[in-house]
């Protein structure tokens, strides 16, 4: 698979949104398992979905930073963009 050119920082910084996402999703399981409050329970859902959503923003901007402006070709470059509204499409569904 071609390397993209995302830095190391901005993907190290993508793997903590992940990890924190992660954290938020086992103690929705932990709340459930202890029977908690509904409210709190979707709370944390919603927590961790403004979080999914939030990621999904900072990945499609940089997709058209680093994939579509920088690609390698004008070809390239409308492969890229036509994934990425493949993947809006399904995104906003």
């Amino acid at each position: 698979m071609k390397s993209h050119g995302h830095s190391r920082s901005e993907r190290e910084a993508q793997k903590v949104r992940v990890r924190r996402i992660v954290g938020q999703l086992n103690a929705v399981e932990r709340m459930l398992t202890e029977n908690r409050d509904c409210s709190e329970i979707l709370m944390q859902i919603v927590a961790a979905r403004k979080a999914l959503k939030s990621l999904a923003e900072i990945l499609i901007h940089s997709h058209m930073e680093h994939c579509i402006e920088h690609a390698d070709s004008p070809a390239e470059g409308r492969k890229h963009l036509q994934e990425l509204l493949s993947v809006l499409k399904r995104y906003a569904d």
